[in-house]
């Protein structure tokens, strides 16, 4: 990975090879197939319950934690940092449910989030009796930065959420910055990196986020997601398993047996992949691969007048990831993916794709949302050559 060799990442993923060009990526991506292998392998030989002494009860048991050890090392955790469960809404509504405030406490929630990101804290602020109170950046900034999110901080400031990377803007936020700012006011501060991590090296500690999840489903594994929370921050987490159970770690304490065995198991192929205890060579050439996409979309996108790209419209990969929305004038979201759909093989999609207050209230947006093309480092620049000849055969 550190030279970036296009052909031989193709190679990895199984279902690169047939007729359809994956451009859906932030719904999901593709899987490894090492990973895929080792699924089947796990159903095949080694499918029992944890904590059995017997032979293949050990090797699935040795199994289960080196998937645990992998994923923390992913981040830069320990394992009993992380828990790893169905997905990071479900991760998210159980921490939501086991955080400890006072009534009258207050929470700040961006609107530029996936629901992923709000809903859950709603919750909490229903239960609890907390006030929320909401952080936007209105166009043309878009960008959430610690100047937009000071005069949101006071002493009542108990929590604060917000993405990564938003799944339609695709711009990089400056989370160590931001997470400075929270901690200033001895706030928590919680980051969803779903749209994050499949694209960069996720460093929790350099971060400096109190919690942060994302889904190993769109960094090229299996249906599975993982709940980071620092040893300090798991102060305010309330156990939330059987009474009988052990409270030493995040798994412990909000692991409710979520934690698929055959996914888990697989998380070691996935690490190795992507660097394994070294991963900065490998996100560095996915880096300059995944800028090289976006420029060739952007461009196209960018020299036209009838066209708004949402975000950032720059190619610059330290300021974006290649997850691209836009909309047209005079020709409805909807109507852009159908009409591609019916002259090429391209799959990328129209909608709000669950940052439905983002799209409604901030930018404004009819029910049909954006087009979004959202490419990772398996994509080719041949393919997105390919994509904006279709656009312009398509766009008005």
């Amino acid at each position: 990975m550190t030279e970036f060799d296009i052909k031989r990442v193709r190679a990895l993923f199984p279902a690169l090879d047939q007729d359809q060009v994956f451009l859906d990526n932030a719904g999901g991506s593709q899987v490894l197939g090492t990973v895929i292998d080792s699924v089947t392998d796990y159903f095949s030989k080694t499918n029992v319950q944890l904590g059995a002494s017997y032979h293949i009860g050990q090797i699935s048991n040795t199994k289960y934690t080196e998937g645990y050890k992998a994923a923390a090392q992913y981040i830069n955790a320990s394992p009993d940092e992380i828990v790893l469960g169905s997905s990071t809404t479900q991760n998210f509504m159980n921490l939501a449910g086991a955080l400890r405030f006072c009534e009258g406490d207050e929470i700040v929630l961006s609107k530029m989030e996936h629901e992923t990101n709000v809903k859950p804290w709603l919750h909490m602020a229903d239960r609890l009796k907390l006030n929320v109170k909401w952080w936007v950046s209105p166009k043309p900034e878009l960008k959430l930065t610690p100047a937009n999110l000071k005069p949101l901080l006071s002493e009542k400031t108990k929590f604060v959420a917000c993405t990564h990377v938003s799944n339609i803007l695709g711009t990089i936020h400056d989370i160590r910055a931001l997470a400075d700012v929270v901690h200033e006011v001895g706030a928590l501060f919680c980051v969803d990196g779903v749209s994050y991590a499949p694209h960069r090296q996720v460093d929790v500690k350099a971060f400096g986020a109190d919690f942060y999840a994302f889904s190993w489903y769109k960094v090229y594994g299996p249906h599975i997601a993982l709940l980071y929370a620092s040893t300090s921050a798991q102060v305010h987490v309330k156990p939330q398993n059987h009474y009988f159970n052990p409270t030493n770690g995040l798994s412990d304490k909000l692991g409710f047996a979520g934690s698929s065995y055959e996914a888990v198991q697989a998380l070691p192929h996935i690490v190795s992949y992507l660097g394994g205890p070294n991963p900065a060579p490998a996100f560095e050439a996915i880096a300059a691969h995944e800028g090289a996409l976006q420029k060739i979309l952007l461009d196209f996108l960018n020299s036209r007048s009838d066209v708004t790209v949402h975000g950032s419209s720059s190619v610059d990969e330290r300021v974006r990831v290649p997850t691209v929305s836009f909309t047209v004038k005079g020709k409805s979201s909807k109507q852009i993916v159908e009409d591609a759909e019916k002259i090429s093989n391209y799959g990328f999609r129209f909608g709000h794709f669950y940052s439905k207050r983002l799209c409604d209230e901030v930018l404004g947006l009819p029910e049909e949302g954006v087009a979004r093309v959202s490419m990772v480092h398996y994509n080719t620049e041949q393919e997105i050559r390919g994509l904006v000849e279709v656009l312009k055969k398509v766009l008005p």
